[in-house]
């Protein structure tokens, strides 16, 4: 065991790398994701049975089918069919899919929680429907949606080493490569997961910010530290 060298690859520039590719990874997918949830949670509203069909089997297909085959499908199949893309578009895509659904449910449920009256009472002021969604509904729904999301972000951030099968190098190919050439499994092995670790810290107090600025009595709520926030679920389970 050597500190000297979990702190050389922790500065090297491969395992850098990987950190930027998972995080982009991460972070393109997030954004896809929520795109298609938010598209799924409009549709599951539509009266139209049909269209409201192709949203149930979509989230049918990509919740009942394993995240890692999704990454492996998309990737060795849509070739077939002359659909060529490079191994991180593939990784994207089939992150991008599998979070939509579950972030389909998220702001479903989000959305609903939203009583109907408040959305008579904006329509009864004038406004359209577009503007009782971006004024009334989602302000309120955003605050209820935010925890869930934030759960779905870190967890994406730990998914998104499965894309290392179909040789994207992020982290965790980055120091497996490493290790496999040195055999110095624990030091590469504990870099990537200090690299991990800096990430899911980063996430969570962006969460935590993210959940004070959209608090409506937030000036009154008490300043915590990043690290109570940390043991904050360890507090809960106690």
């Amino acid at each position: 065991m050597s500190l000297d060298l979990v702190f050389q690859y922790l500065l090297s520039p491969t395992f850098f790398h990987g950190a930027a590719m998972t995080l982009l990874i991460t972070v393109s997918s997030l954004v896809f994701g929520l795109l298609a949830g938010f598209v799924l949670a409009l549709v599951n509203q539509v009266k139209f049975l049909p269209v409201r069909l192709i949203a149930v089997f979509y989230l049918w297909l990509f919740r009942g089918t394993p995240v890692l085959f999704q990454i492996i499908f998309i990737y060795n199949v849509l070739p077939t069919f002359g659909i060529r893309l490079t191994a991180f578009a593939s990784g994207v895509i089939a992150l991008s899919l599998n979070e939509g659904a579950y972030m389909a449910e998220i702001i479903r449920s989000g959305l609903q929680a939203i009583k109907s009256g408040q959305r008579t009472a904006g329509m009864a002021l004038g406004m359209t429907k577009l503007m009782v969604m971006r004024y009334v509904v989602l302000p309120q729904a955003a605050r209820i949606m935010l925890p869930p999301i934030g759960n779905q972000t870190i967890g994406m951030l730990k998914t998104s080493a499965l894309v290392s099968v179909i040789a994207v190098e992020e982290l965790l190919l980055v120091a497996n490569q490493t290790a496999s050439a040195t055999f110095r499994y624990f030091e590469a092995l504990s870099a990537a997961g200090i690299y991990y670790l800096a990430l899911t810290t980063i996430f969570m107090a962006g969460q935590y910010w993210m959940e004070r600025s959209l608090e409506p009595k937030r000036s009154r709520a008490p300043k915590r530290s990043v690290l109570s926030i940390l043991l904050q679920p360890a507090a809960e389970n106690n």
